[in-house]
């Protein structure tokens, strides 16, 4: 008995590895778990028997967390875009733009798959989206596919990282930090992530170009009546929207001192991007709208049909994000916001219908369920571990580590990528998560940094063979058989399951890249943060000393009553009859003290009234 009293915790933590390798659902094998050892703790005196009152306070707190209320805004806003065919008209636009250059299809995949995570939130919906869609486009002009199948995985991932994301919902709330400051911190290397990705691409088309092939002039079917391509015109849009741009980026303090009337000096960055972005995105649009209204002629097919798919997507983003970051709304407030938004594009673009409406509500009640069912279990597991002082043992073994912040970064990322084989991102945010930021925190680790660094550790849960959730939402979606395509009419061969992992490695010793490059150079994260105020505390504390003294009927500079000298209404008391003396000497250098002392001392006598007796 006194071996398992003494050792209580890691016990508890072995159990419920040994629920979950026996194959039980996570949610119901950490409530199981904590149930079980709750009981037994309080038949062995680990702890009272009181611990089991607490469950119905942590569970009221759970349904009423704001936070979490984004998921399913952000879910059905996401659900809602793909279903009304948007992710097909952007693979077809961008994929029209990018396909003459060799590697144009891989890099329209990435590019769309980072605005579908912009949108969607949601893996598997990129993933079976891109699939269904890109797929037999990719393999029908001759690409790799080991490529096709690893670019579509990969892309699929950026929902993970590329804000809103759900995950960083998630972390944030795990973490006791803003998810508007998780959503800053992720935006860098979100960017730097495609970048990579774009990179490989461009390897590729560089020294295995048979492996990337350009499109046809026959699949380029957004052309000019002369044939020409159309390229011209869509310069001029892009190069017109960032002149836009650049123009309120660099005069949004005198546009905000023309506003206002005061003078303003200095804009936040992040409300000069969101701004810079949506008039550089608005400005296209209007200009897209003007030259099909007026029948101008200005802009070519290839033109307006990008500008019209990928601006109000664009607009929807960067409105939702940019409430959050300038703080006009809550993370939840801009999910709901997004929701609606999500409805009217749908509606306007003459997709909204009470299928779409019903499948797509149903998809977001079945994920925040998952969601709701994991985090109660888990609340009950780590509220027991808790009381057993599981907390502590896990600092004991995690502090030590040598090497530092270092050491334990690497530990932690190393265990998480492991983990990750057997556990996705949800169970991985509510077992691991909550066990190592005290850990982190009492090293001095920035916990904005870590729920980013983990986020991005936590993509690679969706891409290892053979269990990656992207990779299973892939193999449900590529062709398991021979097949005639419906351009070519030839037969086409089917893309295994062994074809699928060897294409997804590359992307992900791309991730574990990203992780070693932000251990590195945390400051990709936090020098998107806003800046730390520094207080000075001497001189607040002055200034309420002033404050209190003008309070009391006194100058400022006069001397408070009873602080031993001036020719105020009460005499100074005797130094050595004071009964805090020792304490008004500190008060000197102390102003706080100083405070307190006037405080609690008589208040200064009335002044006689007319007439009255001296």
């Amino acid at each position: 008995m006194e071996f398992l009293t003494s050792n209580f915790a890691p016990i508890m933590f072995a159990g419920l590895a040994c629920f979950l390798i026996l194959g039980f659902p996570v949610a119901f094998s950490l409530g199981a778990c904590g149930l079980f050892f709750g009981v037994v703790g309080i038949e062995l005196g680990v702890f009272p028997a009181s611990i089991l009152a607490w469950l119905p306070e942590r569970l009221i707190g759970i349904m009423s967390n704001d936070t979490l209320l984004a998921v399913p805004f952000f879910t059905l806003m996401g659900l809602v875009l793909e279903r009304s065919g948007m992710a097909e008209d952007l693979l077809d636009s961008v994929g029209q733009v990018f396909g003459p250059m060799r590697g144009g299809l891989a890099l329209a995949v990435i590019f769309v798959g980072a605005l579908l995570a912009a949108t969607t939130g949601v893996v598997a919906a990129s993933v079976i989206s891109m699939g269904l869609i890109s797929m037999p486009i990719m393999l029908r002009y001759g690409y790799s596919r080991p490529l096709t199948s690893g670019v579509i995985a990969a892309s699929g991932t950026l929902s993970q990282i590329i804000p809103p994301s759900l995950v960083l919902i998630i972390m944030a709330d795990q973490l006791g930090k803003s998810v508007g400051d998780m959503y800053k911190g992720a935006f860098t290397p979100a960017f730097i992530l495609v970048g990579l990705y774009v990179l490989w691409v461009i390897i590729l088309a560089i020294f295995k170009p048979h492996a990337v092939p350009a499109l046809p002039p026959e699949a380029r079917t957004l052309r000019e009546p002369d044939g020409s391509a159309g390229y011209p015109s869509l310069l001029v849009v892009v190069a017109l929207s960032a002149l836009v741009a650049w123009v309120l980026e660099s005069h949004m303090a005198d546009i905000h001192t023309w506003w206002s009337g005061a003078v303003v000096e200095s804009v936040p960055t992040d409300e000069k991007v969101v701004v810079a972005a949506c008039g550089g995105a608005f400005v296209a649009w209007l200009i897209a709208v003007v030259n099909r209204v007026a029948r101008l002629g200005l802009l070519s097919r290839l033109a307006e049909r990008v500008t019209f798919v990928l601006i109000p997507p664009l607009l929807l983003i960067f409105l939702v994000l940019g409430t959050i970051f300038l703080g006009v709304a809550s993370p939840t407030e801009g999910g709901a916001m997004g929701a609606v938004g999500a409805l009217i594009m749908a509606m306007l673009r003459g997709r909204l219908s009470w299928s779409l409406l019903k499948q797509a509500l149903a998809s977001t009640t079945r994920l925040a369920s998952f969601v709701m069912f994991i985090l109660i279990g888990a609340t009950m597991f780590s509220m027991v571990f808790q009381a057993a002082d599981g907390p502590r043992w896990v600092e004991h073994l995690l502090a030590d580590l040598p090497g530092g912040q270092i050491g334990f970064l690497i530990f932690v990322n190393l265990m998480i990528f492991f983990l990750a084989f057997f556990l996705d991102y949800f169970e991985l945010s509510f077992i691991v998560v909550p066990l190592l930021a005290p850990v982190a925190d009492k090293l001095g680790i920035d916990l904005i940094w870590f729920g980013v660094l983990l986020a991005v550790n936590m993509q690679t849960s969706f891409l290892h063979p053979p269990f990656g959730f992207a990779l299973f939402f892939l193999r449900s979606v590529a062709p398991e058989k021979p097949y005639v395509d419906t351009v070519t009419g030839k037969v086409m061969e089917p893309v295994t399951t062994m074809q699928i992992y060897r294409g997804a490695i590359p992307f992900l010793i791309l991730q574990l890249f990203m992780v070693g490059i932000l251990i590195a150079f945390p400051g990709l994260v936090t020098g998107s943060l806003d800046k730390k105020v520094e207080v000075n505390m001497d001189a607040i504390g002055a200034q309420m000393l002033e404050s209190l003294g003008q309070d009391n009927g006194y100058g400022a500079g006069e001397p408070l009553p009873g602080s031993g000298s001036g020719s105020g209404a009460a005499p100074a008391m005797p130094e050595p009859e004071s009964p805090g003396g020792a304490d008004d000497a500190a008060a000197e250098d102390d102003p706080f003290k100083a405070i307190q002392g006037a405080v609690q001392q008589d208040p200064p006598p009335s002044p006689p009234e007319a007439g009255a007796s001296q």
